[in-house]
């Protein structure tokens, strides 16, 4: 349950945190590094897909993408130059629970949905989405039918929290952190709250959500909360969550 002074200050931290120094530390900061819709697509995704665990380890591992590509993510990836860094059958680590082969398997599966449609983001107009859970949908469904299911979720029925913070960065516009190249045929007002344990520990302390898991359903049930607090935009208050763990100490109630 909300009460006026929460969403007071949730309103707040949105506002505080929804700016460019945002972008400072944290992945999305990437996507604002290369030029070209295709390559800001493709380095959102590559960006997200390695955005778990701490930002310490992860954000280096992004940034090789970054470096190996020139700036070209999406022509990196569909000419096969990533195959020099990963090979099949290679169990060498390259981050946390991801091996080179399972990246092999994944950045594969992308190159073939980008020789196929150009970019993820036509590949989705094609096929008709125009709301968040069903591109959530989509992409695991591709993934999986292509022979990865090591980094992107075999189905939605996990929070799919990395692939809703990718379509917040592709879908909401009007902001310095989001691209929102995606914005004119999937309706911001469907997109999902990216949800991990960090964010369920969040919301259920403040009464937002009452759950166990960070599943689709929890995901799904806090967004709908979020809608309530920021009509027309609930993914703003991703920004607001995230406040309240950079100011732990400022009291909600």
């Amino acid at each position: 349950m909300t009460t006026p002074v929460l969403c007071a200050k949730l309103t707040d931290y949105a506002a505080r945190y929804e700016t460019a120094d945002f972008l400072v530390g944290d992945p999305s900061w990437f996507m604002h590094q290369v030029s070209g819709c295709e390559n800001q697509e493709a380095m959102a995704f590559l960006a997200s897909a390695l955005s778990y665990g701490s930002r310490k380890q992860f954000l280096p591992k992004i940034r090789l993408f970054l470096d190996w590509s020139g700036g070209e993510v999406s022509r990196w990836v569909a000419d096969g130059a990533y195959r020099e860094f990963f090979g099949l059958n290679d169990s060498c680590c390259f981050y946390r629970l991801y091996d080179r082969h399972t990246m092999r398997l994944f950045l594969d599966a992308y190159r073939e949905l980008l020789l196929s449609h150009g970019s993820m983001g036509d590949y989705l107009r094609l096929m008709g989405v125009h709301e968040g859970l069903a591109a959530v949908e989509l992409i695991c469904s591709w993934f999986a039918e292509h022979g990865s299911t090591g980094v992107v979720p075999k189905d939605a029925s996990s929070s799919c929290k990395r692939v809703c913070m990718f379509l917040r960065w592709m879908v909401r516009d009007g902001s310095p952190v989001d691209l929102g190249l995606w914005g004119d045929f999937i309706d911001k007002r469907t997109l999902i709250m990216p949800l991990d344990t960090h964010v369920l520990t969040e919301a259920c302390g403040m009464g937002l959500l009452h759950s166990r898991s960070a599943s689709m359903s929890a995901a799904l049930r806090l967004t709908a909360v979020m809608a309530e607090i920021f009509p027309g935009d609930p993914l703003r208050g991703d920004f607001a969550l995230f406040g309240v763990g950079a100011l732990p100490s400022v009291p909600l109630t």
